[in-house]
């Protein structure tokens, strides 16, 4: 993977953590069904940096693939817990959308660099 790409996926996953802290943030206090499931979104949702910056130190592709994976599994349960907070009327849609678009749009950059880890190009 390019080097421009590795340093444009590190910043975009920690600009992604950070709007994660941001939306936590903004969860009413006094909801504790929010609060829970803000903590859970909270911690999947800045792990995903994390993970990536540990990929992008791995001896080999197949470690690589590995780190990649734990990447995906906590996007998927990031948007699993964002789609709560909106299903059960935590946080109105609209102010959602942007944040789940983000996480779809990473999960699939992350699907596809795997797949091309794995197939050797």
């Amino acid at each position: 993977m390019g080097e421009n790409m590795n340093e444009d996926l590190r910043t975009r996953t920690k600009t992604f953590a950070l709007r994660i802290i941001k939306m936590y943030s903004v969860l009413k206090k006094s909801d504790s069904v929010a609060q829970v499931l803000g903590k859970q979104v909270l911690r999947s949702g800045t792990s995903v940096g994390a993970n990536y910056r540990e990929a992008c130190r791995a001896r080999s592709g197949v470690e690589f693939v590995s780190k990649l994976g734990e990447c995906l599994k906590e996007l998927e349960e990031t948007t699993y817990w964002l789609e709560l907070l909106v299903d059960s009327g935590r946080v109105a849609p609209v102010k959602m959308a942007g944040l789940l678009d983000e996480t779809n749009q990473l999960l699939a950059i992350f699907t596809t660099i795997s797949k091309k880890t794995k197939s050797g190009r």
